[in-house]
């Protein structure tokens, strides 16, 4: 039995072998890229597409995962998003690639496409992509990337190779 003295001690230290075992839990992130994007059929008003997430686990243990979410916004804006009930492992130090279908709302991208006729030349287009890849009890891996694409690059050809 623990004597009255010893309790406060002892309460201590097994908060702190809580603490030490909290910690060696700890580990780095998931890494998330957009891998690829294919057409998918859609219905009526709607584009849908599916989007090839890789994801790179550059830990010692395995990430098992049931579920993910993706959203895309595009100038600020709401634009597509997408859920599937996949479920596997990304393996220890190894990636896998988790295919997510989004839709995209016709409605949505004819207003993006007239709020950007301000008579003003576009140059690049702002992207953000948020999403939560669901893991074992409390084990959400959450992700986020941002990024432009370059308009003009994409619309000017190439320059002529000298002779």
């Amino acid at each position: 039995m623990i004597e009255r003295r010893s309790l406060p001690v002892t309460l201590l230290a097994l908060a702190a072998l809580a603490l030490v075992g909290c910690a060696s839990l700890r580990s780095d992130p998931l890494q998330f890229t957009v891998a690829g994007i294919e057409p998918l059929a859609g219905e009526g008003l709607e584009l849908r597409m599916l989007v090839k997430l890789r994801v790179q686990n550059p830990n010692a243990t395995p990430f098992d995962y049931n579920g993910a979410y993706l959203k895309l916004d595009v100038l600020g804006k709401p634009f597509a998003s997408g859920v599937t009930d996949a479920a596997g492992s990304v393996p220890r130090f190894g990636e896998t690639v988790i295919s997510v279908p989004v839709t995209v709302s016709v409605l949505r991208m004819v207003s993006q496409a007239i709020g950007m006729l301000d008579g003003k030349p576009m140059d690049k287009i702002t992207y953000q992509l948020r999403g939560k890849l669901n893991g074992p009890v409390f084990g959400v891996a959450r992700f986020q990337s941002r990024g432009e694409l370059d308009l003009r690059s994409a619309t000017t050809p190439p320059a002529a190779a000298s002779p």
